[in-house]
């Protein structure tokens, strides 16, 4: 019994030690990335619906590789729409995934990549990239945050 419950332990910290931190507050994002003075990686995702969205939220965000570049070099915000059923959520306007869209994702692309310096000022954007690596994606990302 003690030894399955170290176990548990274990296996939860190790989770929560190789998990990333998003966001989804601009102004909390913006915070952190003046703190650590840092860029903020806004990533628009359909997460339940999306297949490029569920490949990055799989394959992608989790890996050991993306969480080190994140966290040596981006603050993360995340503005997922989900489709629970295949039925959209509803539209709150002062949601700030509402928001988020209004000002940076006005077209709807899903994924969508946008790089904001720690002001919100837009650095560099880009829609989904049909990429082979964890570490092109990382590449990407780095050249948007110039």
């Amino acid at each position: 019994m003690k030894k399955s419950v170290l176990v548990l332990c274990l296996m939860m910290i190790s989770t929560l030690a190789t998990a990333q931190e998003w966001n989804t507050d601009l102004a909390v994002a913006k915070k952190k990335a003046t703190a650590a003075n840092k860029n903020i990686l806004l990533v628009f995702s359909g997460s339940d619906w999306c297949m490029p969205c569920m490949y990055l939220e799989k394959e992608v965000w989790p890996s050991e590789e993306f969480i080190a570049a994140a966290e040596k070099n981006w603050i993360l915000l995340r503005a997922d729409f989900l489709q629970k059923k295949g039925n959209p959520e509803p539209v709150n306007v002062n949601d700030m995934k509402m928001i988020l869209t209004e000002k940076y994702n006005r077209d709807g692309f899903f994924p969508y990549f946008v790089m904001l310096d720690k002001n919100g000022k837009v650095l560099a954007k880009s829609g989904y990239e049909d990429k082979e690596t964890v570490k092109e994606y990382i590449v990407m990302f780095k050249k948007m945050s110039r």
